[in-house]
């Protein structure tokens, strides 16, 4: 684990809309969404992420996150783009089509996307897709390696496997980061902590855990990242562990929690209920299952004991304070990046807007001011093992030029007028 003093911070976008409905709901929350990246970036915040899923009833809209993450594009200048995650496997997406997006934006962002990887988890988004479940962690994997390839390879030599195959292409354009943009997965648990390790990926951690426990899941990462195990799917290795939490900020703390503290626990059960429950397409009710199975005082319950822990209470729910307190527990067992999931059930966009206000104003520059400095010390002391890591990956190998194949014509030449059409 590396020495850290700074920290970095980002949003988080499911496109949470619990029913009901009404005609304009999609139009706003999208619209809300990008003000509030609009917003993070001028106060000062490092990424924006925005997922990829498809099919899931209040649980997010978000099927889309290329035309969300370019139109973000348009509206910002510094705050990083991720893909958290981009859903690689070819059913969801064909690898040459992640890779040519990936690039675009890239450019049109002047080098500011972060691409995650990930798989799917619900029965909805696999079936949907004629996805193998079993398959599916292999599946993803590979696609990402090729879709690496496919961003540095000029031009790319085709791959052929059971799961997908492509002839040798140019695939353009070619992305403003070299070799590509920073690669990272969707990981919940230990094991998929390993995996992340293992292939030189960063980890975004989609999983609520204290700092003990996050402290393990860094040592394991790193521990990897420092060992023989370590041999990258990509052109390079991303060395980072970003994990979740819920955000609300108030100087009166039982306001933070009302106002954040009802969606940050939607946003947990829906994520399990849509893999543990049986589902009606276009009729599920997971807003009203939620406030049913929730105690009517569960929020005053919550107030109650943070006013019990007062001075140690420690949480991004709540006061400048507490979030300090919870951050700096954090930062000191090595998480190099927190996310905020500020967008989720009913959480009203001007509260939102007020709690990043209030973050960058009271909380950030504490962490700010010794960021570059955290950075500069990881990357020197990681140098040697990525170097290693690197050195142990076997690279799909360009081809000369005389071996890049002839793609023949589709008609006869003298049947073509010399237009495409």
């Amino acid at each position: 684990m590396c020495c850290a003093a700074g920290m970095q911070f980002g949003i988080f976008y499911e496109h949470q809309l619990p029913k009901p409905w009404s005609a304009d709901d999609e139009y706003e929350l999208l619209r809300d969404a990008l003000d509030q990246v609009e917003l993070a970036d001028r106060l000062g915040f490092d990424y924006a992420w925005e997922v990829e899923h498809h099919f899931l009833d209040e649980y997010s809209h978000s099927s889309a996150p290329e035309v969300f993450l370019a139109a973000a594009a348009a509206r910002t200048k510094r705050i990083r783009l991720g893909h958290g995650i981009r859903q690689v496997i070819p059913n969801y997406n064909h690898p040459a089509r992640t890779a040519e997006g990936l690039a675009t934006l890239d450019l049109i962002s002047n080098g500011r996307v972060d691409f995650g990887i990930g798989e799917g988890a619900t029965r909805l988004e696999l079936h949907g897709f004629n996805i193998p479940a079993k398959e599916k962690r292999a599946m993803s994997l590979e696609a990402a390696e090729q879709i690496a390839n496919m961003m540095v390879l000029d031009p790319y030599p085709g791959y052929t496997s059971e799961h997908f195959s492509m002839p040798c292409r140019n695939v353009l354009p070619k992305p403003r980061q070299k070799p590509h943009p920073p690669m990272w997965i969707a990981c919940t648990n230990r094991d998929t902590i390993k995996v992340a390790a293992r292939n030189g990926l960063g980890a975004l951690a989609f999983s609520f855990i204290d700092p003990e426990e996050a402290h393990a899941w860094v040592e394991i990462y790193y521990d990897i990242i420092r060992s023989e195990e370590c041999v990258p799917i990509g052109h390079t290795v991303n060395a980072n562990v970003a994990l979740v939490t819920g955000f609300s900020l108030d100087h009166d703390r039982s306001e933070a929690i009302r106002r954040g503290q009802e969606g940050f626990e939607f946003f947990g059960y829906a994520l399990n209920a849509l893999v543990a429950h049986d589902q009606i397409p276009g009729r599920t009710d997971l807003w009203g299952e939620f406030q049913a199975r929730r105690s009517p005082d569960s929020t005053d319950q919550r107030i109650a004991a943070a006013a019990a822990q007062d001075d140690t209470y420690a949480s991004c729910i709540g006061t400048p304070a507490d979030a300090r307190r919870h951050l700096r527990e954090m930062r000191d067992v090595g998480v190099d990046q927190v996310i905020f999931i500020q967008q989720a059930g009913r959480n009203r966009h001007a509260d939102i807007c007020s709690s990043l206000e209030l973050f960058a104003a009271e909380v950030m520059p504490e962490f700010a001011a010794e960021e570059a400095g955290r950075r500069q010390r990881k990357a020197d002391d990681l140098a040697p093992f990525i170097e290693a890591a690197l050195a142990r990956k076997q690279w799909m190998q360009p081809l000369a030029d005389a071996d890049i194949p002839v793609v023949k014509a589709s008609v006869k030449k003298a049947q073509t007028s010399g237009s495409l059409t």
